[in-house]
């Protein structure tokens, strides 16, 4: 973790512009292609969601801007983002959890058995550990959608959010949209781009 030093820092107007609006947030949706991740994750017996979360937090991580975050007047960078995915429990209530990242997937798996079980045993909304090194996101497999909106308190935030729909078919290729809601004083179209990018080329693999 370190402090991005704002006076010296490329994008200092850019950063009091937008921290200054009263919705300095804004969102993109975009189809990705899970083909051969799904392929994988049925190949391999592992869980799609587990596979198609690990390859979306191995782009967060590899895009700075998507690590900073905005704590008590500084930007932060923080050195490892980790997952706060909503996880559904069998009475169809859910709990937030804080996934641990990890680079290696089985590793991550194990991660998010444990949170499963934490939630599932628990009626805690929030978990034990809930720090802004982390996103928010939420799988919505049961629907198509091509645009999302977050709620928000009012109070500044920095996580970015993230948004999974259900996969569709379109010409024999299997298609997932996912909604990207960021803060536009750390983040812009440019940085989701890369984030697109990055997040595609690990679905490929």
């Amino acid at each position: 973790m370190k402090i991005i030093d704002i006076n010296t820092w490329n994008r200092k107007q850019h950063y009091e512009h937008f921290c200054g609006l009263k919705d300095p947030y804004f969102a993109l949706t975009i189809p990705f292609n899970v083909t051969k991740a799904y392929r994988f994750s049925k190949e391999s017996n592992k869980s799609f969601f587990a596979k198609y979360l690990h390859d979306c937090m191995k782009a967060i991580n590899r895009v700075d801007n998507f690590r900073y975050r905005i704590k008590d007047g500084n930007v932060i960078d923080y050195s490892v983002i980790h997952a706060s995915a909503t996880i559904m429990r069998s009475n169809k209530t859910f709990g937030f959890s804080f996934i641990e990242y990890h680079d290696d997937l089985n590793v991550f798996i194990e991660n998010i058995r444990m949170e499963k079980e934490r939630i599932e045993n628990s009626t805690d909304l929030y978990p034990p550990q809930n720090e802004l090194n982390c996103i928010h996101c939420s799988a919505m497999p049961w629907l198509h959608f091509s645009g999302h909106k977050e709620p928000v308190s009012g109070a500044l935030d920095s996580v970015p959010k993230i948004a999974f729909s259900k996969v569709s078919k379109v010409n024999n290729e299997l298609m997932m949209y996912v909604s990207v809601h960021v803060n536009h004083a750390l983040v812009d179209g440019y940085h989701v781009s890369l984030f697109s990018e990055k997040f595609q080329e690990y679905l490929s693999q």
